[in-house]
């Protein structure tokens, strides 16, 4: 019971005090209260997260409400897209509302409110009020309307709801207490008038409820337990209780306000505003755009459900403001397209190869395994024939030792085909490398356009700095097209939401402009995070910042099982790459024994990843004096006559 409650949030922790004390379960009801002023994006997504995850753990309803308060910025198209969002997240609302449903009560309410002596009509303009509202250390003045006789509130107000007046001439105000510590309490405003079309209730209303106003007493209608927000809104919650305290009936359920921190994540921007002005002036090409934090941009790089929720749950629900390592979203996402993702070749740097030897015409058809991680994913097929591609960087015309891939006069074996030798290359008059024989083939692979991601902005906070604005740390380079890539011809049947590991590139999705014959595929994540290492600096300055930075998982692992976790990435690394893991395996490698190595011996011959990573340790062991056994023997010279050159490589270093 002590591990149960230790791992609950302390939002959970409330709602298990308030049941403690006799709440009744059955009373409890949440709800998700979006603005329909822009698309949803990821720190929006830990709130829909909690309060849906609330709703599943105590089986208790969730409402979707649109707090559609301001219809000058209010769109039906946000409206849609909110909706879309939590649909596609996994998530049921039990009732849609708008808290334009309750125009009405509100209205009659802020009546009450005036007949009560507690609301009057201001005719003062919004500076002059701010002015007037005095600072945290010193107590406001009273407007001089503030004690306009009842009547001619009254009047004043049916008048404003009448569209007598223009926007901005009269405003009602709550009449609290000029002198609050609590600057929220300060004759806080109620109403204001605007003359828009709201998506809901057209031209009936010229007077719109503040948010503050119809928020809480939309929770209070709803009959809303737990109102969850934002930690913003914290300094709100005194005057969420206030207006409550005026309209309540104690017979009704009372809501109770608590707060959580925002999500913020590095190397964005999380303000609706400033999204919107990304679209506006067109630095990307869209709110779905693959480079924005919206949940529709998530979706359209490839990012799935699963990886979204996961991010939010391993990130976690915190009492005070952070930063998220965009690293961790990342790192959850990888982990679930690596389960999912079927596997298939690509080239996006193409070179031609053409095997000479090979029959002119002559087309075979390979099978190969749809993801490793899943034997019942089954397979698909891929043809073989006499000209192929090949990635440019996996060929040199010289190469030393440590280059396993293709070189002039080496061999290498292509995945589930042949084992090739590279004999000449064709170069054009300034000594270009063109082929190393081969050309496209319509039969063998298919033409695409690829698009690679960066992070867009430059800086981990792009938002924080006084001196510069957020559009100055702009990535130029964020967005990378690859006009002319060739794919094997499966993802021709590729659809919409599927996502495929190109092997050693990394998850791509079909992307949204594609049509008949003209793919486009987008690059969701790399299969490691190489924005770290390129970016050491950004990292050990984050390190050292004031604000938290809340990191990818690093699981701990003996060192046998780094060496095995190393072994499974070794086949789809190379060059640097490659040589830096066979180095942290042969660092592993010390602190583990003869007798721990030695049951590895026997690793199924496909897993080629992990007998290399084996023998490598074994070399360390060899090199520190261990006696080489039969058993040693056996094992060395298996993987000598294995077809994998990188494998053959390694053990005839030890034979």
């Amino acid at each position: 019971m002590k591990e149960a409650t230790e791992s609950l949030n302390f939002i959970e922790h409330i709602i298990e005090e308030d049941l403690a004390n006799g709440f009744p379960k059955e009373k409890l009801c949440f709800r998700f209260p979006p603005e329909p002023n822009g698309y949803l994006h990821i720190g929006h997504a830990a709130s829909i997260c909690l309060n849906f995850g609330l709703g599943e753990k105590y089986e208790a309803p969730v409402n979707l409400r649109f707090d559609d308060t301001n219809p000058a910025k209010e769109e039906q198209e946000y409206v849609d897209a909110i909706k879309r969002d939590i649909a596609w997240l996994g998530f049921k609302w039990a009732k849609e509302c708008y808290s334009s449903d309750y125009f009405q009560q509100l209205y009659d309410w802020a009546v009450m409110l005036i007949q009560q002596g507690k609301a009057y009509v201001d005719q003062q303009s919004s500076e002059q009020i701010a002015e007037q509202k005095g600072t945290p250390t010193s107590p406001g003045t009273p407007s001089p309307f503030r004690d306009r006789p009842l009547a001619e509130n009254l009047d004043l107000f049916e008048r404003m709801k009448n569209g007598e007046f223009a926007p901005g001439t009269y405003l009602l105000r709550a009449k609290i207490d000029m002198a609050s510590p609590n600057m929220h309490m300060r004759d806080p405003i109620l109403y204001r008038i605007i003359h828009a079309h709201h998506h809901r209730t057209g031209d009936t209303w010229k007077i719109y409820p503040m948010y503050d106003w119809a928020h809480g007493e939309s929770d209070y209608i709803e009959q809303v337990s737990h109102s969850i927000c934002t930690l913003e809104f914290k300094a709100h919650r005194e005057l969420y209780d206030w207006y409550l305290d005026q309209i309540i009936d104690p017979s009704l359920l009372r809501p109770k306000q608590r707060e959580f921190a925002r999500r913020n994540l590095s190397f964005t921007v999380m303000s609706k505003r400033k999204l919107l002005e990304l679209v506006q002036k067109n630095v990307v090409s869209g709110w779905d755009d693959p480079r924005m934090p919206t949940i529709s941009g998530l979706r359209r790089r490839g990012y799935t459900p699963a990886s979204i929720r996961n991010f939010s749950e391993v990130a976690g629900i915190s009492r005070r403001e952070n930063v998220t390592d965009v690293s961790l979203l990342e790192f959850c996402v990888r982990e679930d397209l690596n389960q999912r993702a079927t596997r298939v070749m690509a080239v996006l740097n193409p070179i031609k190869v053409v095997l000479q030897n090979y029959p002119a015409g002559q087309v075979e058809i390979l099978h190969l395994e749809n993801n490793p991680e899943k034997v019942e994913a089954g397979t698909h097929e891929v043809p073989f024939s006499r000209e192929l591609y090949i990635e440019r960087e996996d060929f040199k015309e010289e190469a030393d030792s440590n280059f396993f891939r293709l070189a002039l006069g080496q061999e290498v074996r292509l995945k589930s085909a042949y084992i090739i030798k590279a004999e000449s290359v064709v170069k054009d008059a300034s000594g270009n490398l063109l082929e190393i024989h081969c050309s496209y083939d319509a039969d063998s692979a298919i033409q695409a356009e690829v698009r690679e991601y960066d992070r867009l902005f430059l800086d981990e906070s792009p938002d924080t700095h006084e001196s510069k604005s957020y559009m100055d740390f702009i990535n130029p380079n964020s967005l990378k097209v690859i006009k002319n890539a060739y794919l094997e011809p499966h993802l021709g049947k590729a659809r919409p939401n599927e996502s495929y590991q190109f092997q050693r590139l990394g998850y791509f999705t079909l992307d949204s402009d594609s049509r008949a014959g003209q793919l486009v595929f987008n690059k969701t994540v790399g299969l490691k995070d190489t924005w770290a290492k390129q970016n050491a600096a950004t990292a050990n300055k984050q390190q050292t910042a004031t604000k938290p930075v809340a990191q990818a998982p690093q699981e701990a692992k003996s060192a046998l099982n780094e060496i095995q976790y190393l072994g499974k990435k070794l086949t789809n690394l190379s060059g640097d790459k490659l040589e830096e893991a066979l180095q942290d395996i042969r660092v592993q490698a010390e602190n583990v024994t003869y007798e721990e190595l030695e049951p590895l011996f026997g690793t199924a011959a496909k897993k080629v990843g992990t007998r290399i990573a084996v023998l490598v340790a074994l070399g360390t062991l060899l090199a520190k004096g261990l006696p080489k056994n039969e058993s040693i023997k056996n094992y060395i010279a298996s993987c000598v006559a294995d077809e994998s050159a990188l494998l053959q490589s390694q053990a005839k270093k030890l034979a």
